[in-house]
């Protein structure tokens, strides 16, 4: 067995550490990403051999890869912190998999988001879209077959690569495979929206897998449930594992936390207290309820503007008191339900402003811009943080609320959060589709007496610190050994 086996581990996902952007001089200019992903391998690299693979999302990403050697980004001399393999796959091949497929399919069945008189719509268009998937997941599958060790460890990550384990385990049988979902996982007969074959497709390339891995119990029974209804595999839901094909696939539930330390050191950086001070001036030493999400359908932004109007209709007595700063970063600008629902946003948030501002008050803030600096400002100046998703496989801006707050701010959080089976008994747990409900814990989170709001701050501090990402990521290759 070669030496490199015990200590090499590949980590498959769709974005990887760095992108590249447009640069006056011609060459494309590196961004280094971030995230609990680019964390988590930060952590793992300085002690095993780490090679990322991952795809070129736009033209100056596959500019980058093809004029780096076998897409190998770190031979080329590009600063990418460890070794980066990014895949030149066809631009009209990556977008239809990746919108086509994996953002206007799986994402929407597994948050449960379909408008279901009118859609999903599976047709002959849509087949040539999964075609498209199916060669993304075998051009990964591809590139991991040809660089790993044998008995390497590979990690490959999220929806955009269902089919990847398993075209994985056909080609490399000996290596140790896990996937992990940083989504929701559907019901049964949700899931079966999916055209009959090509949901037992997704299930099966996921349990080509030795550990499928889940952000919380919920989302892994779901799987489970689905396993034995869709496929009438053999579930063993007290070893959590499902047996089917001759193979048996164990089921983990890793609870990704955020880096307390990492994360307050980030804040203490002088462009964030530039920004805390710019919002201070601006809302004028005001109450604030803080929101931090992409315009995104399942964060349910327009429900959470609803809730805020409903407050200030029902609670006359916090105008000119209360700000709401609602920070929106673009999403998936690409496809038009996601347009349609960014002007819906900022529709809801110029009505709550022609309603209730005047002249001395402007009693709502949003912001649809990719500030991360102004994200991390406004957390610390939170006195409540309102997470009210559809859906959410965990939702880490519920965790980093009050790990940053400066002023123990109370959380309204929706009970349809992956969070919330870590968090709810400290938060004011919501129904995310329940307006009148949502604007009431609006209400309490800013009358909570200071003592109280003190010490569920802490506890939420914990529990969002328990597993952070360094860990998350080292639970799911110890459970390949």
């Amino acid at each position: 067995m070669d030496d490199r086996s015990d200590r090499q581990v590949l980590i498959a996902s769709n974005r990887g550490p760095v992108s590249f952007t447009p640069s006056d001089g011609g060459a494309p200019a590196l961004r280094r990403g971030g995230g609990g992903l680019v964390s988590g391998l930060a952590g793992v690299a300085g002690r095993a051999e780490v090679l990322w693979v991952c795809a070129a999302l736009s033209d100056t990403d596959r500019q980058a890869a093809r004029e780096a050697p076998g897409g190998r980004l770190d031979l080329a001399g590009h600063d990418t912190g460890g070794a980066v393999r990014m895949l030149d796959i066809p631009a009209a091949t990556f977008r239809r998999a990746y919108n086509g497929v994996a953002n206007s399919t799986l994402w929407f069945v597994h948050h449960l988001l379909y408008d279901t008189p009118n859609a999903p719509h599976f047709d002959a268009r849509s087949r040539r879209d999964w075609q498209s998937y199916e060669a993304y997941n075998a051009a990964f599958a591809d590139a991991l077959a040809r660089d790993a060790a044998p008995g390497a460890r590979v990690a490959i990550q999220d929806y955009h690569l269902s089919l990847a384990p398993l075209m994985l385990r056909e080609r490399r049988p000996d290596l140790r495979i896990a996937h992990f979902s940083h989504t929701p996982w559907a019901p049964p007969e949700y899931y079966r929206l999916l055209p009959d074959d090509l949901g037992v497709r997704v299930l099966e390339g996921i349990l080509g897998a030795d550990h499928a891995g889940f952000l919380a119990d919920r989302w892994a029974e779901a799987f489970l449930d689905c396993c034995e209804a869709v496929l009438d595999a053999k579930i063993d839901r007290h070893a959590r594992t499902v047996t089917h094909a001759g193979r048996t696939t164990r089921i983990g539930v890793h609870a990704l936390g955020v880096d307390g330390a990492a994360l307050r050191a980030r804040a203490a950086e002088p462009d964030v207290a530039a920004r805390a001070a710019a919002l201070r001036a601006q809302v004028d030493g005001r109450r604030l309820i803080v929101r931090i999400d992409r315009t995104e359908l399942s964060k349910n932004l327009v429900r959470g503007l609803a809730a805020y109007r409903e407050l200030l209709a029902n609670h006359r007595e916090w105008h000119g008191r209360v700000v709401h700063l609602a920070f929106a970063y673009p999403s998936r600008y690409d496809l038009p339900e996601y347009r349609a629902y960014t002007e819906e946003v900022r529709r809801a948030a110029a009505s709550i402003i022609e309603e209730f501002g005047t002249d001395t008050w402007q009693p709502l803030i949003l912001q649809v811009e990719d500030d991360y600096p102004r994200s991390l400002a406004a957390y610390g100046l939170a006195d409540v943080l309102l997470v009210n998703p559809i859906r959410d496989g965990m939702n880490l801006v519920a965790k980093e609320g009050p790990v940053l707050s400066e002023r123990d701010c109370a959380l309204v959080l929706s009970r349809e959060a992956g969070a919330a089976a870590e968090l709810a008994e400290d938060a004011l747990t919501v129904n995310p589709y329940d307006v009148s409900q949502t604007a009431e814990a609006l209400h309490r989170a800013l009358l909570m007496p200071a003592g109280e709001r003190a010490e569920r701050c802490r506890r939420l501090v914990e529990a969002a610190t328990a597993l952070p990402p360094d860990r998350w990521f080292a639970d799911q290759l110890a459970a390949l050994d």
